[in-house]
């Protein structure tokens, strides 16, 4: 038997979505009405198809129980947790890199005073949390020593704790994230899928931290080099659903779990865009969904200029489009830009 695939479309949003949920002819997404849908696409390995949610009740009584269990992971309502806020979409994982090397920002912000005034502008300017990195994992990029990541971060850390930001640890290392739950960390975010330290599992049992899982395939060093898929779309939600299944076998049981299907990571232009556009397919694992597309390289590849140290235009055009998708998380480098953009979008769209 053919495996399927729900994958919820055909969104409205705003207060139009309110009134179609109010007339019962659309789903909210999460319980929230501002974002609610009245499609479904129904896919496979080989086929796909397209119904509206009243056409759900005529499909065989196999599949329409695999699409109504779906459905009821799509409209349930999310726990807040790590001061994020579920019930507003979206919300925004501000970006400070430690780094002297990342792709669009390194060395920028890695003295402590320029560290930690840009995390307080990010904050100041919308973000919930801010995702801090030792170690950058940019396409060709090397892993560097434990001590140099933690020397990269270790005072900026504290200080920031100590004036009660919330953070997000961007680490792929075990002991790393140990220190940094330690001292009160708010999220653990790795990049490598909770693949490169065999300690990781361990370490998040113990702590029962919330943590994000990222897909990427292969390792930044060799990622980009020629990356191939069957369907890169269903080849992640299977990813993501082993993942899961692998979490739980080692008895970690909370649902403070968030995924992140990985843009740029061992993925190119096709790939990307076909992740961006059907991005709703992950609603149906029931966890909430992170998309890091600030500054990435398919902007550059659509918009034809290769301005790599900004790329704003593209961020907040696709920050739109991933938050109308209700996608509930974004990773965002311009935080005052993007939130201004979403901002005049919610306005405009709502008079």
């Amino acid at each position: 038997m053919s495996r399927y695939y729900t994958r919820v479309c055909n969104f409205y949003y705003g207060n139009h979505s309110k009134k179609l949920v109010n007339k019962n002819k659309s789903i909210p997404l999460n319980g929230i009405k501002e974002i609610s849908f009245d499609q479904i696409e129904i896919l496979t390995r080989n086929s796909k198809r397209k119904i509206s949610i009243n056409q759900i009740k005529y499909l065989p009584k196999i599949l329409r129980a695999k699409i109504n269990l779906d459905l009821k992971k799509i409209k349930l309502k999310k726990r807040n947790f790590s001061n994020l806020n579920f019930k507003t979409i979206p919300n925004i994982l501000g970006v400070l890199n430690l780094t002297p090397d990342s792709f669009s920002d390194g060395g920028k912000f890695n003295s402590k005073k320029k560290g930690i005034n840009h995390a307080i502008e990010l904050l100041n300017s919308g973000a919930n949390l801010i995702d801090i990195g030792g170690e950058s994992t940019r396409p060709g990029s090397k892993p560097i020593k434990e001590n140099l990541e933690w020397q990269r971060i270790n005072k900026i850390l504290k200080l920031l704790l100590k004036k009660k930001i919330p953070i997000s640890l961007d680490t792929r290392k075990s002991k790393i994230m140990e220190k940094g739950i330690n001292l009160g960390i708010n999220l653990i975010n790795d990049v490598s899928g909770l693949d490169f330290d065999t300690e990781t599992l361990n370490v998040l049992k113990k702590y029962k931290v919330p943590f994000v899982i990222q897909h990427s395939l292969g390792a930044p060093e060799n990622m980009q080099k020629n990356p191939r898929y069957r369907n890169e779309l269903l080849d992640i939600y299977d990813f993501f659903e082993k993942k899961i299944k692998l979490i739980r076998s080692r008895g970690i049981n909370h649902d403070k779990i968030i995924l992140d299907p990985g843009i740029g990571f061992g993925k190119n232009l096709k790939h990307n865009m076909s992740l961006i556009r059907n991005i709703s397919i992950f609603h149906s694992l029931g966890f909430p969904i992170l998309v890091g597309n600030s500054r990435k390289r398919f902007i550059k590849e659509l918009s034809g200029k290769n301005d790599s140290k900004f790329r704003n235009g593209g961020t907040i055009a696709s920050s739109i489009y991933l938050m109308t998708q209700g996608v509930q998380i974004l990773r965002i480098h311009d935080v005052n830009e993007t939130i201004q953009g979403i901002k005049i979008f919610k306005n405009i769209i709502n008079n």
